[in-house]
């Protein structure tokens, strides 16, 4: 059976990431198109649907990693500030953008809280599995 990890990551986001517009859960708040997904970051996304792709791609991750918190996956999606002159130092992401997500995937029924954090329900694993299996289809 292919799952997550026979896969590459960015089709595999890119197929969920579409696969999760259609569902009702899902869903981009009111402020997401003006926000920056860090303070590492100058300017927000240009992408309009970068909610669905960052949804999938915390789904993933919490498929690969769990239990995870959110605590983590702001260290997985931080990166490098530019502070000028000085040198650069690493920040974490956003930890609002995430916890929405998460919270979002609980209600789609992807994602369990646990008491150490997160993890993929088999729902979510078969969803996913199953997002895999198409595109090694495709791939072929």
């Amino acid at each position: 059976m292919t799952t997550v990890y026979d896969v590459p990551a960015d089709k595999l986001i890119a197929k969920a990431a579409t696969e999760l517009k259609e569902k009702a859960e899902i869903t981009a708040p009111e402020w997401a198109p003006f926000v920056k997904t860090g303070t590492h970051r100058e300017m927000p996304p240009e992408d309009p649907e970068w909610w669905y792709t960052r949804a999938a791609a915390v789904l993933r991750r919490v498929y690969v990693d769990g239990p995870v918190g959110v605590e983590r996956m702001r260290s997985v999606y931080g990166g490098k500030k530019d502070r000028g002159s000085k040198p650069g130092k690493s920040v974490k992401g956003s930890g609002s953008i995430l916890r929405k997500s998460l919270q979002q995937l609980e209600a789609a029924g992807f994602v369990a809280k646990q008491k150490n954090g997160r993890v993929i329900t088999p729902a979510g694993a078969s969803f996913l599995d199953g997002i895999a299996y198409t595109v090694s289809k495709e791939n072929q």
